[in-house]
């Protein structure tokens, strides 16, 4: 009984993550809630691996704040692991992921960096200034754009397939 109603609760829970994404298509661009997402092949070519053959694609993904709220975390002076900066997810249903490639893009927040300057003693016994640039928050403005490349690798003949789902 137990194991029923844990595979139906998983399958609800699938079938809930699989309704929220939608199918992109090359060239396509998709309003998900407020952001204009972009799925581009930018090139194809055919390779081997393992004796078996495939379909590389170079693929760019791009999202665009068209909505009319703007996306902020805000860091505090205490060390914070952040892991809710990704915005937008696409998938590729087909990718195998073979040979160090991709099976997903996440189009994330962009970082807010500060510059702090800071005095320390070089090893020859001067005191002098560095500058490093500090992550204090991440953002995503109204009119704003974020894009990232991937490359995927399909079985051959096919195209990726590709979903679309917003993590916000």
């Amino acid at each position: 009984m137990k194991k029923l109603i844990s595979l139906s609760i998983f399958s609800l829970s699938m079938a809930f993550s699989l309704i929220s994404a939608q199918k992109i298509k090359d060239g396509e661009t998709l309003d998900v809630n407020g952001l204009s997402v972009t799925f581009n092949i930018l090139n194809k070519e055919s390779v081997t691996v393992g004796g078996k053959d495939f379909d590389r694609y170079k693929v760019s993904a791009k999202a665009v704040n068209n909505s009319q709220k703007s996306y902020n975390i805000r860091l505090s002076n205490a060390p914070q692991i952040v892991s809710n900066i990704t915005l937008v997810e696409l998938n590729c249903i087909n990718a195998t992921g073979s040979k160090l490639t991709s099976k997903k893009i996440d189009l994330k927040l962009k970082p807010q960096n500060v510059n702090v300057t800071y005095w320390a003693y070089t090893k020859d016994g001067k005191y002098q200034s560095f500058v490093i640039p500090i992550v204090t928050g991440y953002y995503f403005d109204n009119g704003d754009s974020v894009n990232d490349d991937a490359i995927f690798i399909v079985p051959k003949g096919e195209t990726p397939d590709v979903t679309v789902r917003s993590l916000q």
